[in-house]
């Protein structure tokens, strides 16, 4: 079983525990971004803005709080996670790399023939639960997952990561209502809001207004955090079940986090960096 550096759930950090984990996720943060843009850059496809903006979650997710086992990635007492917005796949993979579901070399396979990793998340991968990439569909399947394993008796939780922009989907708010009429308080959303989607600035293709009140209007529990901030993440995501609704956290992110030339750049949605961008991304990330 892995649920790294977590004393117990609903307990916020104490100030000498969230240094260590500060440290410790931010370590790892640092190294999953310079995977990403290694296997983008040498696959010379994939889509680095929106992958490099939510690592952060995805590592405490992993390496914090869920329960799951890399030598058993069918374990029955597991975590569920899924990556609604499967299009930042290579952050997950590059986390499954970490934690030991398949080897690290596998990585630079992305997109290759021949290579398990496709552009997104396919059940044949190990650690993966749900086949995604057609967005808006995910925070169902999660839904629908919840609503079994509640069903089960199960103590498990449900994880799921979305996109703002995915959030102008419909089914995104069919699966939100649906949840919260279920008062299902075993399923944890994080929303990577990045503020920006493949056509360019949210806010100006489709404005989604007050998030928060949306998500409290469908009866969620709502944090807002920096979905940067490691400590902030884990504080949130020991914070949620506690009540009897389902609980999102509506993280603030950078696009292409990490990497000047992409942060704020919409280019860098579904761009893969050249062999030289690829270097001075990697530079960048080794010393900040």
């Amino acid at each position: 079983m892995v649920a790294h550096l977590r004393e117990s759930e609903g307990i916020a950090l104490k100030q000498t525990q969230a240094a260590e984990i500060k440290d410790h996720l931010e370590s790892i943060s640092k190294e999953i971004r310079g995977d990403i843009v290694r296997m983008i850059g040498l696959a010379k496809s994939g889509h680095p803005g929106g992958s490099l903006s939510c690592v952060e979650a995805l590592v405490c997710l992993y390496f914090y709080k869920m329960n799951h086992n890399p030598k058993a990635p069918d374990w029955p007492l597991r975590d569920r996670f899924v990556l609604s917005k499967g299009h930042a796949a290579p952050a997950l993979y590059a986390v499954l790399a970490k934690c030991g579901y398949f080897e690290r070399d596998e990585l630079w396979q992305l997109r290759k023939l021949g290579g398990m990793l496709q552009g997104h998340p396919d059940i044949r991968t190990p650690g993966i639960e749900v086949s995604t990439g057609s967005l808006g569909q995910g925070l169902s399947i999660a839904t629908g997952i919840a609503v079994g394993l509640r069903m089960e008796k199960s103590n498990c939780r449900v994880y799921a990561i979305i996109g703002d922009g995915e959030s102008q989907e419909g089914g995104i708010w069919e699966g939100a209502m649906l949840a919260g009429h279920q008062c299902l308080n075993n399923l944890t959303v994080i929303m990577d809001n990045n503020g920006m989607q493949i056509d360019g600035n949210c806010c100006d293709i489709v404005n989604l207004g007050d998030q928060a009140a949306k998500w409290r209007a469908f009866d969620w529990d709502v944090q807002e955090v920096d979905g940067h901030d490691v400590v902030q993440i884990c504080e949130a995501l020991d914070s949620c079940g506690t009540s009897n609704r389902p609980s999102i956290i509506i993280a603030r992110t950078v696009k292409g986090k990490g990497v000047s030339f992409m942060e704020n750049n919409v280019d860098f949605h579904g761009k893969a960096p050249t062999p030289e961008e690829m270097e001075r991304a990697l530079k960048e990330i080794e010393h900040s």
